[in-house]
């Protein structure tokens, strides 16, 4: 194959995984708005990708299911993230989960490796996490100053809830890159082991709305969740790095926060106002240019919070 056709591919690789993870904004949010409460979403997810993935159970490594650690990372990138994420969208729009999810991830996962490890980003990268900060700044302003109207608290509320999953997104990404696990070990052993620890208690125990939506409902949410974030956009993105290399790839899913937010304006009907529009630009820019080489980047298994 020539270098022209190899990046080719390399391009349609990076473009279908900012799409899914678009998509997954768009498809999270359509979600929240319907009758299906967090619990359901989440079972849908885990259960539809238990499913797929149950075959390939067998070629894990023996020890796996002995390893805390990988329960440990299940239970922060499968259970915890899950809930948190699909609760906060029942009441924060597609944008605000766009920038507080990948615009979020290069400023969370440099604090983290700070944080555990000592790892400082480099010089050249503050200028793209400054960015992040004044684009999540941006979009607070309506919410503080009372021009979000009566619906301001219960938005706040659902962006804490998102901005904590995506802190256990950061967790997860920097422990699985110390811990050194391969990415079809993990994407294996996090849907599997996590659909096994929650769908009993799913069934048992918490509340349900399944019945109370269409089919297309449960479908949409079923496939979309349980296959295309958790499968298809995994191995898109391994192909984009492969090809292009992980800083030309990060860059490319910076567009993810301006797309998903411009998006839901139409497909959602959420309004898009100057700030917001603001906000998402400087937080897709910062995301750009933290996305450029710096001293710690995330690992391949875990890019974007899905």
């Amino acid at each position: 194959m020539s270098k022209e056709k190899e990046h080719l591919w390399g391009y349609l690789a990076a473009g279908g995984t900012v799409a899914i993870w678009t998509g997954f904004i768009l498809i999270s949010r359509l979600g929240g708005k319907s009758l299906l409460t967090p619990y359901d979403v989440l079972a849908l997810r885990l259960g539809t990708a238990a499913l797929l993935l149950l075959p390939f159970i067998g070629s894990l490594p023996a020890d796996v299911w002995r390893d805390l650690r990988l329960w440990a990372l299940s239970g922060l990138g499968g259970l915890l993230y899950g809930l948190l994420v699909y609760a906060g969208f029942k009441q924060a729009p597609a944008a605000h989960g766009a920038i507080l999810l990948p615009g979020l991830q290069p400023f969370l996962v440099a604090a983290v490796a700070w944080f555990l490890a000592g790892t400082r980003p480099s010089r050249a990268s503050l200028g793209g996490l400054a960015g992040i900060a004044l684009g999540i700044g941006l979009v607070s302003v309506p919410l503080f100053s009372g021009d979000a109207g009566q619906g301001a608290g219960a938005v706040l509320m659902g962006d804490g809830l998102i901005l904590a999953s995506s802190v256990a997104w950061a967790f997860y990404s920097v422990l699985a890159k110390r811990w050194g696990y391969s990415p079809w070990v993990l994407t294996r052993f996090v849907a599997l082991g996590s659909a096994a620890a929650y769908l009993p208690v799913y069934l048992l125990w918490l509340p349900k709305q399944l019945d109370a939506v269409p089919m297309t409902t449960l479908l949409i949410q079923g496939l979309y969740q349980g296959i295309g974030p958790t499968i298809v956009a995994m191995l898109l993105f391994l192909k984009a790095v492969a090809i292009l290399g992980p800083q030309r790839t990060g860059a490319l899913i910076a567009l993810v926060p301006v797309l998903a937010g411009l998006a839901a304006a139409p497909l959602l009907g959420e309004p898009l106002s100057g700030w917001l529009l603001a906000g998402l630009v400087c937080v897709s820019t910062g995301a750009f240019w933290a996305a450029r080489p710096v001293s710690f980047t995330p690992p391949r298994s875990a890019p974007c919070p899905t």
